[in-house]
């Protein structure tokens, strides 16, 4: 029984791998059309020192946005401001210390971010691990639900006033929730969401992934039926050479190598999708969707159920400390 409820997240995760491999083998990159100036908008790029998140912030600001990343290691966010400033980019770029994974370091930097009075025009939450050993975090929770998922939650929830207040009909603000095709093989478990029962570094990545999506929709549901000028999109990078696949198990890093000089997606290019989803003009207005490659896609059909995004929703707020909207 334990053998075989560790062996299918893995089985299901690696054959949504291959999948993504062939699309990408016989498919080019989307290619981000000419997008129009933010000069005067704010963005916060969460997991913006490296990788996606890195090259999702350096286009933001070149598009003249002021660009917040908050992250986890300061002097790699000391690197990457510099890195883009010395592009000469038209925006404004500063890095600011957020821990995803303390629901206190959460809440200190929303704070921090309201008491200056900004607005808040894009929220990319990028910032992830993947497929990591099984560890707590300080508050309790499994990694990859609380990185990946939670603080994203708790964060989004404590700037969503803010986020309501930059927007206007015609010039949404907009939420852009990295996830994964990991995600068509996430499975909730409602009742152990930290995986205590039985742990798989695969099926908790994949159920954290899936958790964004349907976090995606409900939220969509929530600024439409309130008439708040909020956007919410899942973006799906597809595989990108990235430090997240550092922790394949060793077979799978042996072959990752070759294969990803060949077939994964450059950080520049996972970026490309996020960037589409913050800025694009012919998004405006069109929330709730899963985009992948440039396109709207149908992500999995669980993810479209309305009673599983309520419960999630109701039992995140209990695990954050939020009251239920």
């Amino acid at each position: 029984m334990w053998l075989q409820a560790a062996l299918v997240p893995l089985l299901r995760l690696y054959l949504c791998g291959i999948k993504v491999l062939i699309y990408q083998m016989f498919n080019r990159s989307f290619a981000l059309p000419v997008l129009p100036k933010q000069n005067g908008r704010v963005a916060i790029v969460t997991g913006g020192t490296r990788g996606m998140g890195y090259e999702t912030a350096r286009h933001l600001a070149s598009l003249g946005m002021h660009v917040i990343i908050a992250g986890n290691e300061r002097e790699e966010g000391a690197e990457a401001v510099r890195k883009i400033r010395e592009e000469g980019v038209e925006g404004k770029v500063e890095f600011v210390f957020m821990d995803l994974t303390s629901l206190k370091s959460v809440r200190h930097f929303a704070q921090t971010f309201k008491n200056r009075g900004l607005p808040l025009h894009v929220l990319v939450n990028n910032a992830g691990t993947m497929m990591v050993p099984e560890r707590k975090t300080e508050d309790g929770f499994e990694l990859h639900f609380a990185l990946n998922y939670l603080g994203h939650f708790l964060l989004t929830n404590l700037l969503l006033d803010t986020l309501k207040r930059s927007g206007r009909q015609g010039c949404c603000s907009r939420i852009v929730n990295m996830s994964s095709a990991t995600h068509y093989a996430g499975v909730m478990h409602m009742h152990d969401l930290n995986r205590r029962i039985c742990y798989s570094s695969h099926g908790a990545y994949a159920q954290s992934k899936l958790a964004l999506v349907l976090l995606t929709y409900y939220l969509q549901e929530q600024m439409t039926a309130g008439g708040f000028p909020v956007t919410t999109y899942a973006v799906d990078p597809g595989m990108v050479d990235t430090a997240l696949y550092n922790n394949l198990w060793s077979l799978a890093q042996a072959l990752k190598k070759p294969v990803a000089k060949i077939l994964f997606r450059t950080p520049a290019e996972g970026a490309s999708i996020s960037v589409y989803a913050a800025v694009a003009s012919e998004l405006e207005g069109a929330g709730g969707c899963y985009l992948y490659n440039g396109q709207k896609t149908q992500s999995s059909d669980v993810s479209y159920d309305s009673e599983l995004q309520a419960e999630l929703w109701k039992k995140s707020c209990e695990l954050v400390g939020l009251q239920e909207n």
